[in-house]
Parts: C-alpha cells; sequence; structure tokens
C-alpha cells in the first residue's frame, strides 16, 4: 500500500513524501474531480459525507471480495454500500438510529415495481387527527402535501423490506431547494432550518408551499438512486446502532478493514438538523446522545476509546484508514492527536495520505491555505493492526 502510493500518479502527478511532526505525508489527487461520481445508489444526503471513491481506493487495495469491511461512524453509510458493491461483507455502526434507517435498504433494494405497487397500494388522501407539530410544519408543506406524507408515514411498516426502501427515499425527500422534494424551496437536504427560519425564508422569497405529488417524487428518487443497477450478491451485512467504543455485534478479530470519519471538533446541532427527520421516522432527537466534544483533549480521549474497540474486532494485520478531514480552516491538524490518542495500542501508523485536487505546492498541500484556495481535502489516518 505505501509503495502504491509513492509510485501514484494521475495525469503526471507524483506523490510529494514527506515528514513532519513524527508522521509520514502522501500528498497527491488519489482521485480526478471527474473519477468522484460513484454509483446512483450512494446518491442521498446527509451532513458531512465524504464521496464513495475514498472508500473504494482503500477497499480495492486492501481487502478481497468477502472480507469484512466495517465503518464505526457510518452517517449514510457510504462505507459499507460501497463495500457491498465491491462484494465485501458491509458492517456499519452510528449513534444515529438514522444511519441504519438510510443505509440498510440500500444493500438489497427493492424492484422498481415493488415500489410502484407498494405506494399504490397506499391511501394517501386519508385525513390524520390534527397534530400539534401540524403548525411547524405547515412552514414547509402544503396541507395537501402535508396530508399524503402524513398517511405514508402511518402506512409504513418496521418489518416490510420495501416500506423500508420507501421511507429512506421519503427521508431524503422531505427538504430541499428543487421541486424534487415535498418541500417549498428550504436549505439543501442535509440538514434541516426550524420553522422559525423556514416563515423568514418564505416571506423574504415570497413563497407559499405548494402541492407536491409524493408517491411521483418518491418513484422518480428511486428510478436515479437504481439507475446504475443493483448491487451484486455480497455477505449479509451487519447493522448496529450505539457508541462505537461498543459493538457487541462484531466478534473478536473479525473485521479485515476499517474506512471511516469520526465527528470532528465542532459541534453538531443534531436535534436542530434532524428534527424532520426524526419526526418522520419516530425517534425522539433528545435521546440520540451525540458525542460533543469541548476540546481536542476530549475530543483524543473519544477517539482512543473507539481505538480500543477497533483492536478488538480488527484482525492482526488488518488496516484502518481514519479520515479527519481539515477543521478550523487548517489550524488544527486532526490526524496528529489521531497518532496520540492510538499510542500504546497495537495499531502502526503507517502515515497520513493527503487526498488533494488542484494544489501547487508541498505547503499547500498540507497547510491552512486548503480552505481559502478552493481545493478539496481529505485527511486519512493509515495505520495497520499488529
Amino acid at each position: 500500500m505505501i509503495d502504491g502510493l509513492r509510485r501514484f500518479s494521475l495525469d503526471g502527478a507524483q506523490t510529494v513524501v514527506f515528514d513532519e511532526a513524527g508522521l509520514r505525508y502522501f500528498v497527491n489527487a488519489f482521485w480526478t474531480a471527474g473519477q468522484r461520481r460513484g454509483h446512483s445508489i450512494h446518491e442521498i444526503s446527509y451532513r458531512a459525507c465524504f464521496k464513495s471513491q475514498l472508500p473504494a481506493f482503500f477497499i480495492e487495495r486492501l481487502t478481497s471480495p468477502g472480507d469484512r469491511v466495517y465503518d464505526p461512524f457510518s452517517g449514510r453509510g457510504t462505507t459499507a454500500v460501497q463495500a457491498a458493491l465491491m462484494g465485501r461483507a458491509p458492517a456499519a455502526n452510528d449513534v444515529n438510529p438514522l444511519s441504519a434507517m438510510l443505509s440498510g435498504p440500500r444493500f438489497d433494494p427493492p424492484p422498481i415495481q415493488a415500489v410502484r405497487d407498494r405506494l399504490a397500494a397506499i391511501d394517501l388522501s386519508a385525513a390524520a387527527a390534527a397534530d400539534p407539530a401540524d403548525t411547524d410544519l405547515l412552514a414547509f408543506y402544503h396541507p395537501e402535501t402535508l396530508r399524503q406524507i402524513k398517511a405514508l408515514r402511518r402506512a409504513l411498516r418496521a418489518d416490510e423490506p420495501v416500506d423500508a426502501w420507501i421511507r429512506m427515499v421519503a427521508l431524503n425527500r422531505l427538504t430541499g431547494h428543487s421541486p424534487g422534494f415535498f418541500s417549498v424551496y428550504t436549505m439543501p437536504p442535509n440538514q434541516a432550518v426550524s420553522a422559525r427560519s423556514q416563515r423568514k425564508i418564505n416571506e423574504a422569497r415570497s413563497q407559499v408551499p405548494p402541492v407536491r405529488d409524493v408517491r411521483a417524487i418518491i418513484l422518480k428518487k428511486t428510478r436515479t438512486l437504481l439507475a446504475d443497477g443493483m448491487p451484486p450478491p455480497h455477505p449479509p451485512a451487519v447493522l448496529m446502532t450505539g457508541p462505537a467504543e461498543r459493538t457487541p455485534g462484531l466478534a473478536d478479530g473479525s473485521v479485515d478493514l476499517i474506512v471511516t470519519s469520526p465527528p470532528f471538533l465542532d459541534v453538531v446541532d443534531y436535534e436542530g438538523d434532524n428534527w424532520l427527520r426524526c419526526w418522520f421516522a419516530g425517534i425522539d432527537a433528545g435521546d440520540v446522545r451525540i458525542d460533543k466534544h469541548r476540546g481536542i483533549a476530549d475530543w483524543e480521549a473519544f477517539v482512543r476509546r473507539g481505538f480500543v474497540e477497533f483492536a478488538r474486532v480488527v484482525r492482526p494485520g488488518g488496516f484502518v484508514a481514519f479520515e479527519v478531514g481539515e477543521v478550523r480552516g487548517g489550524k488544527v491538524l486532526l490526524e496528529r492527536h489521531v497518532a496520540a490518542a492510538i499510542e500504546g495500542l497495537p495499531f502502526e501508523v503507517l502515515g497520513v495520505m493527503v487526498n488533494q485536487q488542484d494544489f501547487t505546492k508541498t505547503a499547500n498541500c498540507w497547510g491552512v491555505g486548503n480552505n481559502r484556495g478552493g481545493t478539496n481535502t481529505n485527511r486519512i489516518v493509515m495505520a495497520v493492526r499488529r
């Protein structure tokens, strides 16, 4: 893997290798902008998700078909879904219960006709009793659209695979900034504004929520997600909901590769971002214990707790690719804190891979100017289980 990084070249650009603060850096454009569009089934919205080419890069080089690939901070499930697409055994965990709802149905999607038939069988015209939430919801939805959404919400069953698919699609169509969503124009679909903020948007744009055809929107998004075909046969997925430091669903030494990106330092307003999705999914957002780190020391301790569990589940000779991105304009280099966090654990840090497009000099490749320069950077700590 390391030799391959050294020799890697795209369009004639050679990998820049240098040492800094006890870490070896490998800097290049390891996938081009043109390669960044992955399989269509990845195209659902989630805050702070990486592109599918990131896990694909490591899965291709460090595993074989049938190997277990795991993401302990799964988010929308990019790593696990990509693992399934490449014939590996997917495993995913997240403290957010929405994560399993977003990833699980995409491992083995239903045929489009099955989705169409199920939607046709649901009476979306049935009126529902008034709900205290309606006042806020009507800032986003026309009353007719809201009636359809509420009827769909009541009809979906937890134990039906087709219903799980429809729920997943609906969760991604609740709000957005085009007619392809249930709502009036609002923020991009990876987070929801408050009803108060939406009323201000409506007033500023002189807009009122239009009637939307919920069935048609779900079918159209289903066709888009399946445009590149169904995932190939793959081993069964393991899906877990809980803290990354405690994953009893995985046996000792059962994981060949972890590819993940943990929560960073900046505090995320989970309840604010996900209140609409949680409402539709029947989740109490206040019960979801998302880690909030007061500073570097807290974050470093959080990372160490995760790696203690990774040491249990990753087999000797297995790998971890731990993406930490850029934080606070590059002023905080989290890869160094990852290296400090795993000292004394049975892992060897192989180096830091920096995937970056449009860099011009080594200092820019790993320094603080990336966000200002309009570049796109992934910083990935690579470690092997001893």
